[in-house]
């Protein structure tokens, strides 16, 4: 199994960026996907979830009105589109994949069983 996140980079306050996770070794549309970040000297955060059909999305307040995940299961590929971008967003971003069907997306990374390689967001002020 491999999850290959990309679309990460520089971008000032303000901006935008849409990050990419294609999978590949696994049933995509069996899983529930998640985005993660983590800044440095942090843990790992939940940011985004979407459902295995996209039906059903999650998202951290932070981020709430500003980013958007979204998810082609032909493309086996799942997407954060970030806008509105702010300094705190900056962060390592990893999407992880999700087996367990549950009828409440989940947040914890210790819940997810693939990961990918993770993308780097800096946000300038």
């Amino acid at each position: 199994v491999q999850l290959q996140a990309s679309g990460g980079g520089l971008v000032q306050a303000g901006g935008s960026l849409r990050l990419s996770c294609t999978a590949s070794g696994l049933t995509f549309s069996y899983y529930s996907m998640g985005w993660f970040r983590q800044a440095p000297g942090k843990e790992r955060v939940f940011v985004a979830a979407i459902s295995r059909g996209g039906g059903t999305t999650s998202y951290t307040d932070s981020v709430k009105g500003r980013f958007t995940i979204s998810k082609d299961n032909a493309k086996k590929t799942v997407y954060l589109q970030m806008n509105s971008l702010k300094p705190e967003d900056t962060a390592v971003y990893y999407c992880g994949a999700d087996r367990t069907i549950m009828t409440v997306l989940r947040t914890e990374p210790d819940d997810y069983e693939y990961w990918g390689q993770g993308t780097q967001v800096t946000v300038s002020s």
